[in-house]
């Protein structure tokens, strides 16, 4: 390792919490522009679960593939759009019907705070949350129309049958059956890795990159995405409930097929 490595690692994690301090406030100025009109529980809720203390890695993605891409403008608005996608999915992720789980981001989850009804419908409400910022930021970023509609399509492509919404239904039938390990990668690919693909996308995207940098920034988030996963179900095995902010054990008492149940940890 040379000198200069350590140093352009401290630059680079400096860079990534002014991105992550910037991003934290978006989300404020969102929840007090955009939530006057719902009623005031569903609005608490929503505020509630978007503002809780989290690792805000799909936009601090977009905002890397953005530079990355040689985007000089200011991407934060938009890199706030796939949060509040993730952050819904977490919301009803937890729900009893689903998961059932109490504790997320070291606090109780939405549903115990405010019932699995209006953990419902905020999370329902975050959909269209989500696209209005995404459209606003586009607007106000200059973009081309194409270009636009390219980013929202990306948005909603990730969250929906074919990614996000399309890999919880695989986990959720998953459950008590032994998967193989490409059945079990192929689902962590929809669930968490195609928010996560579609976030980098979206910044090089909005950053107007050719097909060949999307390409390469798309393989890169995938890798990520399926490492991302993988920590996750070993640190549900190896870590607590107060380390991680969450309950542990739930994988194993809900008959996932894991990566340390498939390979051992």
């Amino acid at each position: 390792m040379t000198h200069a490595e350590p140093l352009a690692a401290a630059g680079r994690a400096d860079r990534f919490a002014a991105d992550r301090q910037k991003v934290e406030l978006r989300l404020d100025e969102i929840c007090e522009v955009y939530l006057s009109g719902l009623p005031a529980n569903v609005s608490a809720a929503i505020q509630y679960g978007l503002t809780s203390p989290g690792k805000r890695l799909r936009p601090l993605l977009l905002l890397f593939a953005y530079r990355a891409a040689d985007g000089n403008g200011d991407a934060t608005l938009l890199a706030c759009a796939p949060e509040i996608v993730h952050s819904y999915s977490l919301m009803h992720d937890d729900l009893p019907c689903m998961d059932d789980d109490d504790m997320r981001r070291g606090r109780p989850t939405v549903h115990k705070v405010y019932g699995s009804t209006v953990a419902i419908l905020g999370g329902v409400a975050m959909i269209p949350l989500a696209v209005i910022v995404a459209g606003d930021a586009t607007r106000q970023m200059g973009l081309p129309e194409h270009t636009a509609g390219a980013i929202l399509r990306t948005l909603l492509d990730a969250g929906g049958s074919a990614g996000m919404i399309g890999g919880q239904q695989r986990d959720l039938a998953g459950e008590g059956l032994a998967l193989s390990l490409e059945e079990r990668e192929g689902i962590h690919s929809a669930k968490t890795g195609a928010l996560i693909v579609g976030s980098i996308r979206m910044g090089a995207l909005a950053a107007g990159a050719n097909d060949a940098a999307i390409g390469a920034l798309e393989r890169y988030g995938r890798d990520i995405g399926l490492a991302f996963q993988i920590m996750d179900d070993v640190l549900d095995v190896t870590s607590t409930s107060s380390a991680l902010g969450k309950t542990t054990g739930r994988d194993a008492a809900l008959g996932k097929s894991t990566y340390p149940a498939l390979l051992g940890v």
